[in-house]
């Protein structure tokens, strides 16, 4: 199955394997031209080459509220939903300290559906937001951080330029049973941290650039059982098609990179990939 202005998919993977961190709802504001696909179009298209079942991550209340209505119906979508922390900074400056609690509260409400399976994506970026409005960030990260807490869900992180704080955040505030580092960027030092606390470490297209050898390098330091992988699509698309819109049926690329790079056999490690990604949000 193909749609008009998409990428052509590659070959189905050797066994199926679970997209853990999409956006199937960002494609509208991604994707340009009249062709732009419904998110049943890119679910058949992931499954067709391998992809049977996705993480669907809403991170702004309307999104997630789109993201638990999309997955009710939908028996191999689950679902993240937060307030992502640009977000966080943003509703902070704009309406202030209130707004930004009124957002999250409403994020803890909808946590409470049965097809939220994680928090997130939380977390801090230091990329786009300034040293002013870092501690509405925090903030909110630990109020995410709690929730995840109550509820028993996975926790997704959001990661950028933060590492130190991220962690040490999780450290103070006592991180949940699950934690996911989602496109994880940090080097082969905190991946080796991170494994030691029992955190899943996903691993998207940037694996595949050229100048991310510190990034394979973490790769090849993560232990299997905490190895997961993800497109962050409609983002971060895989070489050989990187700067074009990213979308599940990608992943393939991402996965036989992985494969090669840790000396796996590509059956073994989808196997793997799919039973972590369960053990991190639950059977479905």
């Amino acid at each position: 199955m193909t749609v008009e202005g998409l990428i052509a998919p590659p070959e189905p993977l050797a066994a199926p394997v679970i997209d853990s961190h999409t956006h199937l709802n960002l494609h509208d504001r991604y994707l340009h031209g009249e062709s732009v696909p419904d998110p049943d179009e890119l679910l058949a298209m992931a499954a067709a080459v391998g992809v049977p079942k996705v993480v669907q991550i809403g991170c702004d209340v309307e999104y997630a509220r789109h993201s638990v209505e999309l997955a009710r119906t939908r028996p191999n979508v689950v679902v993240g939903v937060s307030v992502h922390p640009n977000d966080a900074a943003r509703i902070h400056e704009r309406d202030g300290a209130e707004a930004l609690d009124a957002a999250i509260d409403e994020i803890a409400l909808l946590a409470q559906d049965d097809v939220v399976r994680a928090v997130g994506e939380t977390g801090l970026d230091y990329y786009r937001t300034g040293e002013d409005l870092r501690g509405p960030q925090q903030h909110s990260f630990r109020r995410h951080i709690d929730i995840a807490k109550d509820l028993g869900k996975a926790l997704v992180i959001h990661d950028r330029d933060s590492h130190d704080d991220v962690i040490s955040v999780l450290e103070s505030q006592g991180s949940p049973d699950v934690v996911v580092f989602h496109c994880f960027s940090g080097d082969a030092e905190m991946a080796r941290y991170c494994s030691d606390q029992g955190w899943y470490l996903s691993f998207a297209g940037p694996v595949t650039f050229k100048a991310n050898e510190g990034l394979r390098e973490a790769l090849d330091v993560v232990p299997d059982e905490l190895l997961l992988v993800e497109t962050d699509a409609p983002y971060l698309t895989p070489v050989p098609h990187r700067g074009k819109p990213n979308a599940s049926y990608l992943m393939p690329h991402t996965v036989r990179f992985m494969a090669e790079r840790r000396g796996m056999d590509e059956a073994a490690l989808c196997e793997r990939l799919y039973a972590n990604t369960m053990a991190a949000f639950g059977e479905w």
